[in-house]
């Protein structure tokens, strides 16, 4: 359903004349103004303000070069998730090490005090800071010195090529063989692996609630073809409630009626719950048994 054809129902049912089109001659139509306006904010107050729905959940991956610790947000962020966490690739058990305050955070970069095994992060600037750089611990491979000495390398060694930067590992114990990192891999291809870098992993929320007519996605409307990415009867529904109570009319009762929508539309957004126990649950509830598992009466 687009927004012409949401409006044109929340017009019949406040009782303003039902339009032709939203944004034709939409300069000199304050109503439609009005309603524009009434169907953007509700479309984003139920996107965002709800619950984190999981259609615009969306996952980030920022990859580490060595060096860089800003990371720009994607174009759609709208925020982290109310229960997300930053996951390195380097530890997979505990997530890195939130720091909300920012004089805090500088302290802890000043004096070189943090925890470097998991990580820290934040946000400063419309970016996500990460310290230390992810791989910024790994030395730059060494190969032949000047004085014709040679850098041993043991079977899982993990380096960095000095001129671009890109991780490698140590397939066999071997002494280096010359003063060119690409030059020894092109000569012994069997010594070294290239190997990915770190990353950083997130949820988060996009802004983007609207499928636009022209392509893509956006988080406002901008043509009558346009349409709401989440059910468009709760968009309706709120916009004849929010319509009354701009105008001073009873509200309550479409108000309860919008809340009811949504609540049957977040309980269906959210899977159902696995429980392992043998206490006596909802019908409505799978359960999940260990596997493999002995069934019946245990000692």
């Amino acid at each position: 359903m687009t927004i012409l054809a949401v409006v044109k129902d929340v017009c019949a049912a406040v009782g303003v004349q039902v339009p032709a089109s939203v944004f034709a001659s939409i300069t000199a139509n304050r109503t439609m103004q009005e309603m524009l306006a009434v169907a953007n904010e509700m479309a984003q107050r139920i996107a965002y303000d709800t619950r984190d729905w999981t259609l615009f959940k969306t996952v980030q991956t920022f990859t580490g070069n060595g060096t860089q610790t800003d990371f720009p947000l994607p174009a759609n962020y709208k925020r982290m998730l109310l229960t997300a966490n930053v996951w390195r690739s380097t530890d997979t058990q505990t997530p890195m090490v939130f720091v909300p305050d920012a004089d805090e955070w500088i302290q802890r970069r000043m004096s070189n005090a943090g925890d470097i095994s998991r990580g820290e992060w934040t946000m400063l600037g419309g970016n996500m800071v990460i310290w230390p750089a992810m791989d910024g611990s790994i030395p730059a491979w060494v190969g032949t010195t000047a004085s014709g000495g040679t850098t041993a390398y043991g079977v899982g060694a993990l380096v960095h090529d000095p001129l671009d930067w890109s991780l490698w590992t140590s397939k066999e114990a071997h002494a280096s063989s010359g003063s060119n990192f690409a030059a020894e891999r092109a000569a012994n291809p069997t010594w070294w692996a290239s190997t990915p870098h770190s990353t950083a992993t997130f949820v988060y929320l996009d802004k983007n609630c609207v499928v636009l007519a022209s392509g893509g996605f956006g988080d406002r409307f901008m043509a009558d073809g346009d349409s709401f990415r989440l059910d468009e009867r709760l968009l309706k529904l709120g916009m004849i409630w929010q319509w009354k109570a701009l105008k001073g009319s009873p509200y309550a009762e479409d108000m309860g009626t919008y809340s009811d929508a949504l609540a049957n539309m977040m309980g269906r957004d959210s899977p159902s719950p696995i429980i392992v126990d043998n206490l006596p649950i909802s019908r409505a509830v799978r359960v999940s048994g260990s596997w493999p598992a002995t069934w019946g009466p245990q000692p």
